[in-house]
This record gives structure tokens, C-alpha cells and sequence, in this order.
């Protein structure tokens, strides 16, 4: 700041001995007084396109120091215009890229908290009504009226599991206790928790991995959850003498696990969305979180995960795992 003062009267002096030089005030030659007023010329000239210069620079400036302050305040609809000279062309697209993006994360944060709504009235209200009856002395605090306040109460508490596991794998922090996991077991003991469920819906389960299926370096508990989710989508979906098939099998670099069914598959136009959260069926009792949720897993083991479906014949999903931890944690 005080070299530009400096410079300012720097050149004002010089402009000032200028226009007194032109004008015989100061020195008498007239080749000097020539030189005087060619150079005075010259300076007007310069403190013009000077002038212009910093309004090019000054009106960007300013609308940049305006939209700063807008996004601060929470307009996140804010841009500017993406002119002046190039270092201010660069500002200006990416304060619009940032206020895009975090108009994208509000309307994303706005979308979950009205999802997370939706899905917590269901139990609440379920909860609430037979409670209700039970103080009222409508129903008699037995089992039976408890039954659906126990269900509620879980349903509520795997929805509260599922958005932690989904907000730390969008947050980068989803924490993995890595070890050897046994392929086979780990399948078994998931398809054995669920052998109930499918014979009272009358759709067979049936498992075939390999006994010398090799382990993979993941985190068993959630390669758990993986399996279990896959599973439980598969059984909603398939009707009475329906199958579903969970096989896994050594690859070139790693494990795929397959979970196949013989359900209703999956209309095409839902089809690709259906990793996103909160994306369901239209008559899909479950949160819409499970399948986001084994896709985040998946690829924090460093793998990937894909599904194909076929209306009114099934769907198919794979689940491929390397063998070994990723390079950045080997």
C-alpha cells in the first residue's frame, strides 16, 4: 500500500512538471517543451487505460467480495459473472463451483432429513398407538401387545445403524478391523441366521462356496452386514417356492460373492439408482439405505460391487473383494 502511494506521487509530480514544462512555466527550449507535451500526452494516455484497467479489475472485485458474503450468509444459489482479466476469471469459477456444490449439500442434507422423517414415523407410530392402548387399558400388557413395540423398537435401531455406517462412509471415516476372514464360514453363519426366516416365507436358501474358498483381509463383522443385507433383500423380494442362492468363488485377483434370487428383479428404470440412498421400489418395506450401504463397504475394502435384474425373473448381485488389503494399507 505504501509502494503504490509512493508511486502515485511519483507519477502525479512527474504529470504536474509535464503540463508546466508544456507550457514554458518550467525550462525554455522548445525542443524540451516538444519532448514536455509528447510525454505529457503519453502520461494522460497511460493514466486513462490505467484508469479503465483498475474499473475492470474493481467492478469483478467487488461482485466477487458481494457473492462471498451472500454464500456466507447461506445463498448458496449465488454465482457471478466470470469476467476481467484471467487470475479474476479463475476466482469467479470457483466461487461458482463451490456455491454450486454446496447448494447440491444442502439440498442432499434437506432430502435425508425428510427421508429419515419418513422412515421414523412408520415405528413411531406403531409404538405410540400400542403404548397408548396399553396405558388406556384398551390392551392388556402381555406379549402379544408388546410384540409390535419390540419390532418397532428394532426396526428404529437397525435405521439409526444403517445412517451411521452411511454418514461415516460419506464422511471418509467408516473404520474397518481388518483380519483374515474365512469366505466360507463367514457365508454359512449369514445364510444359518436367515434359514428361519426363509422357511416361513417357503423360499429355499441355499449356499454353495468351495471349502478351500481363500480368505480375504476385511473387516468380518461388516462383510457380515454385506452378506446379511444381500440376503434380506433377496428373500423380501422372492415369492413362496422361490430361491435364493448365495455362492462364492476364487477370481483372478480376489473373492466374488454372488447373492442370485428368483424374485420380481428389478424395473429397468430403477435399475442404475438402485446404490443411491433412500432409492427403493415402490412396495419395498425396507428404508431404501441397505444397498447404498453394501456398496460403501464393499469399496472401503477396496472393492466393487454390481447388480443385474430382470423383471419377473430376478436379480443377481456380485461382490467383488481382493484377497489381500489394498496397496495404501499393505
Amino acid at each position: 500500500m505504501v509502494a503504490l502511494l509512493v508511486l502515485l506521487a511519483g507519477v502525479g509530480y512527474a504529470l504536474v512538471w509535464l503540463v508546466l514544462s508544456a507550457f514554458g512555466v518550467v525550462g525554455s527550449a522548445p525542443i524540451a517543451r516538444v519532448v514536455s507535451v509528447a510525454l505529457l500526452v503519453l502520461g494522460i494516455g497511460v493514466l486513462v487505460r490505467a484508469v479503465v484497467w483498475l474499473r475492470r479489475i474493481a467492478v469483478p472485485g467487488q461482485q466477487l467480495v458481494e457473492a462471498a458474503r451472500r454464500i456466507e450468509s447461506g445463498d448458496y444459489s449465488t454465482r457471478v459473472p466470470v469476467r476481467g482479466p484471467s487470475q479474476l476469471r479463475a476466482v469467479a469459477r470457483a466461487i461458482n463451483s463451490m456455491s454450486a456444490r454446496l447448494e447440491a449439500d444442502e439440498v442432499k442434507r434437506r432430502s435425508v432429513l425428510a427421508d429419515v422423517a419418513h422412515e421414523l414415523r412408520t415405528p413411531l407410530t406403531i409404538i405410540r398407538g400400542q403404548a397408548e392402548g396399553i396405558a388406556d387399558g384398551v390392551y392388556p400388557a402381555q406379549p402379544e401387545q408388546m410384540a409390535p413395540i419390540l419390532g418397532a423398537t428394532r426396526t428404529m435401531e437397525k435405521l439409526v445403524d444403517d445412517l451411521r455406517t452411511f454418514a461415516l462412509a460419506e464422511a471418509g471415516s467408516l473404520r474397518l478391523e481388518r483380519e483374515p476372514v474365512d469366505v466360507a464360514v463367514l457365508v454359512h453363519e449369514t445364510v444359518a441366521a436367515f434359514r428361519p426366516a426363509a422357511a416361513t416365507a417357503g423360499v429355499s436358501l441355499v449356499e454353495d462356496v468351495p471349502a478351500d474358498t481363500p480368505p480375504v483381509e476385511g473387516d468380518p463383522a461388516r462383510l457380515s452386514s454385506v452378506v446379511a443385507n444381500l440376503v434380506s433383500n433377496a428373500l423380501r423380494h422372492t415369492a413362496e417356492a422361490g430361491v435364493v442362492r448365495v455362492s462364492a468363488r476364487s477370481t483372478g485377483g480376489g473373492i466374488e460373492i454372488t447373492v442370485a434370487d428368483s424374485g420380481e428383479g428389478i424395473p429397468a428404470d430403477l435399475l442404475p439408482r438402485v446404490f443411491d440412498r433412500f432409492v427403493k421400489g415402490r412396495w419395498s418395506p425396507g428404508s431404501g439405505l441397505g444397498l447404498a450401504i453394501v456398496r460403501d463397504v464393499v469399496e472401503a475394502h477396496g472393492g466393487t460391487v454390481s447388480i443385474e435384474s430382470v423383471v419377473g425373473e430376478g436379480t443377481t448381485v456380485h461382490v467383488r473383494l481382493p484377497s489381500g488389503p489394498p496397496a495404501s494399507i499393505a
